[in-house]
């Protein structure tokens, strides 16, 4: 299936600019901002002090200051919350207006065409730096962090169209669509208005995709993502998963729950073998859906609770029970697919 390189209008820019722009989001975000001061981008999320993810986000070292790439959704509230922590740090942090967009890349024979793979993401062998930052002529370039088989081109509206990346209104849902799909199929997750303080990073595979150090010092949430990391076994991570169009129930009872026609991020999913689960992404693929979702490892542990830890306790059991809904309100995994890293 081919895939449309274009202006990814469901993903918005939030910019830090200042003096203390790394050192601020140094103790924010779940990676280490020295990085980007190496001229690498970064995967992180930005959590709650529960560990709880707000955010995950891409971050550049662009010229004009660190940009994080993140759903458009999460932008103004994002940058609210950051704000919160700015203090008497010397920092801006503002969602980046027209001046500039953000293309998805799917091949990089399309950077090539484009004038923009010299000496960067495209660039072979095993030296190769995946994380590479690069400007050429005002637009800058980098492997996605997590699938370095595509990559993010930024840069004036104008300039990319006229490298082959347009923003065409009439495609916008196929390159959406496309775009998510891609995520999905490389286990790359994202967080949405509807999941944000579901899951810890963990949960999302973060630290197998490079997305957590666990060196770097203090950051919010860093407590309980630490001591996640050394509890011993992850007893829930997301898989890749398998849902079948038009899924809604089997002979449900009258009056019983029905399913949307597209499974939505935070919908309950349910694996044949009776574990359960929150769905991060799902998107058109083949003859249904292909889906990650964050589930127990453990059949012998169906339930999973992913609700907010504030939401659990002052909700009590009602909190518990939202964590474990009836058959007929969960979308039913057909099978678990293969993810391009070991869990």
């Amino acid at each position: 299936m081919h895939m449309r390189s274009a202006v990814l209008p469901h993903l918005g820019l939030l910019r830090f600019q200042g003096p203390d722009r790394l050192t601020f989001l140094q103790g924010q975000i779940s990676h280490d901002t020295r990085r980007l001061g190496e001229g690498r981008a970064l995967l992180a999320a930005c959590a709650n002090p529960q560990g709880r993810v707000l955010a995950v986000l891409q971050l550049l070292p662009h010229e004009s200051g660190v940009i994080a790439i993140l759903p458009r959704e999460l932008v103004e509230p994002m940058a609210a919350h950051l704000g919160r922590y700015r203090l008497r740090a010397k920092v801006t942090i503002d969602p980046v207006g027209a001046e500039l967009a953000l293309a998805g890349v799917h091949e990089f024979e399309a950077l090539a065409a484009a004038g923009l793979a010299a000496g960067g993401p495209a660039a072979e062998g095993a030296g190769a730096d995946a994380r590479h930052y690069h400007e050429i002529d005002g637009l800058g370039v980098a492997r996605v962090s997590g699938d370095p088989r595509r990559a993010w081109v930024i840069g004036p509206p104008a300039e990319l169209a006229a490298r082959g990346f347009p923003d065409d209104p009439a495609r916008r849902a196929e390159v959406e669509r496309d775009w998510r799909l891609a995520d999905v199929r490389a286990g790359l997750p994202q967080v949405f208005a509807a999941t944000r303080e579901l899951f810890v990073p963990q949960m999302l595979n973060l630290d197998l995709l490079d997305g957590i150090s666990f060196t770097k010092g203090c950051y919010t949430g860093q407590e309980i993502v630490t001591r996640t990391q050394h509890r011993g076994r992850i007893k829930r991570r997301m898989l890749r998963v398998a849902l079948a169009a038009g899924d809604t129930t089997t002979s449900p009872a009258a009056g019983a729950a029905t399913l949307p026609a597209t499974p939505a991020p935070g919908a309950h999913l349910r694996l044949a073998d009776g574990r359960v689960g929150r769905i991060v992404d799902a998107q058109p693929g083949g003859s249904g859906y292909e889906a990650l979702a964050v589930v127990s490892l453990d059949a012998a542990e169906p339930e999973v609770e992913t609700a907010p830890p504030a939401a659990a306790a002052g909700a009590g059991a009602a909190a518990g029970a939202a964590a474990t809904p009836a058959d007929d309100a969960s979308w039913r995994a057909l099978e678990v697919l293969p993810l391009p890293y070991a869990v």
